[in-house]
């Protein structure tokens, strides 16, 4: 095991030219990064955790409550066993083969069917209530982050002058609040990395699951490799576009629009400035070419460098569907009815919808067993998703 370390944690991989792991061992005279350091993450993120569902349960459920955010849940399906079968042990999407099956052997006709699987699906979605008190949750975190993050920042002179992130590389002593900042960070990502496989699902998961990895990746390993200062200025600017986003989805859980249209433009601007421009021209400038002037060719730049690339990828991605959303609610006159989270209702929308949803029990095809009654509508619309829809949430 140690040899395997060893051959992982070569300094001729990590470290540039004429610097040794021996150069960023601890003195009485300075701090510097440890990976050991990176072990507290782990209780840390199980805190972090824990912090959330004490937060959801006794301070963002009442305050959702007090707001009037719908508590009740999508429409729950009929039961039914055939149908239940088949969702549980064949398909949750049926195709028009077996629905026409199903539709002789039921005798009901397709388009019941259809519905049937639709709110069959819509009632594992969760509350407006249950993705309110996560949005709060995730509002008063990045909020503090990104706070946090702002005091830090204003004191060093890298904030002004990026040159200043390798100056006397590799020796930088470890800040306190440098160190604070950095495991908070990568303790709540690690938290996220965990979490993602309870909380809602989303059709991004996997790209949400490939950002987090990259996350956590460029975390650790520049906080080993002491790069920590380019790595303060990168959390630090995507937290902007969290904060907005995350207040956004509340307003628009609690239905209100203008509110909600107003910061759904914001973070729109936002994260298109800060992920498209001032990324790229302030992080990806510093590492890609100051990097390399200070401290010269090694292999692990690389590394950082197509991760950072890797997010720039995906933050075209992300602003790509914020701009096409946006085009189409324009172009349709719909200019208020857009928001950036999802995008498009077949697409990305919590809450599958349809204009027959009203009809709560299957209609039989044949004439003398027809029942027709009138539903309450509960699994219409998005469940506080605008249908315009566009992007995915983060970041």
């Amino acid at each position: 095991m140690a040899g395997i370390l060893a051959w992982f944690w070569n300094e001729r991989f990590w470290l540039p030219h004429n610097v040794t792991w021996a150069d960023l061992q601890s003195t009485e005279e300075a701090s510097f990064p440890q990976a050991e350091d990176l072990y507290l993450a782990f209780p840390l993120a199980f805190c972090i955790f824990m912090i959330r569902l004490l937060f959801e349960r006794f301070i963002a459920k009442p305050c959702a409550l007090g707001l009037k955010v719908q508590a009740n849940g999508p429409q729950k399906a009929q039961p039914n066993a055939i149908l239940e079968k088949v969702f549980t042990a064949i398909t949750k999407h049926p195709d028009e083969k077996r629905l026409e099956g199903l539709s002789k052997q039921l005798d009901w006709d397709v388009r019941s069917i259809q519905r049937w699987f639709r709110q069959r699906r819509n009632q594992e979605k969760p509350s407006t209530l249950t993705k309110f008190c996560e949005s709060m949750w995730r509002f008063t975190f990045y909020l503090y982050i990104f706070t946090y993050g702002v005091r830090f920042l204003k004191k060093t002179p890298w904030l002004w002058n990026t040159r200043q992130c390798w100056n006397g590389y590799p020796y930088q002593p470890l800040m306190p609040d440098l160190h604070y900042y950095y495991i908070v960070e990568l303790s709540f990502y690690w938290s996220l990395m965990f979490s993602q496989f309870i909380d809602i699902k989303r059709k991004d998961f996997g790209i949400m699951f490939t950002h987090h990895i990259v996350t956590v990746t460029l975390i650790t390993f520049s906080y080993v490799t002491n790069l920590t200062r380019v790595g303060t200025l990168t959390l630090c600017l995507h937290d902007a576009a969290d904060v907005v986003l995350e207040a956004a989805k509340m307003a628009n859980y609690c239905k209100y629009q203008k509110l909600s249209d107003l910061l759904f433009l914001t973070f729109a601007i936002v994260f298109i400035v800060s992920r498209l421009g001032i990324y790229p021209l302030w992080i990806l400038n510093t590492t890609l070419f100051e990097l390399y002037e200070a401290l010269g060719n090694f292999p692990a730049l690389w590394v950082f460098n197509v991760l950072l690339v890797v997010l720039q990828i995906l933050h075209c991605f992300w602003s790509y569907l914020i701009i096409k959303a946006a085009y189409k609610a324009i172009s349709k006159g719909k200019a208020g009815k857009w928001n950036p989270l999802h995008v498009a209702k077949d697409d990305r929308s919590d809450i599958e919808s349809s204009s027959d949803e009203e009809e709560t029990v299957p209609r039989s095809k044949t004439p003398h067993s027809s029942i027709t009654t009138n539903g309450t509508g509960g699994a219409n619309g998005t469940n506080g998703y605008i249908t315009g829809g566009t992007c995915s949430e983060e970041h």
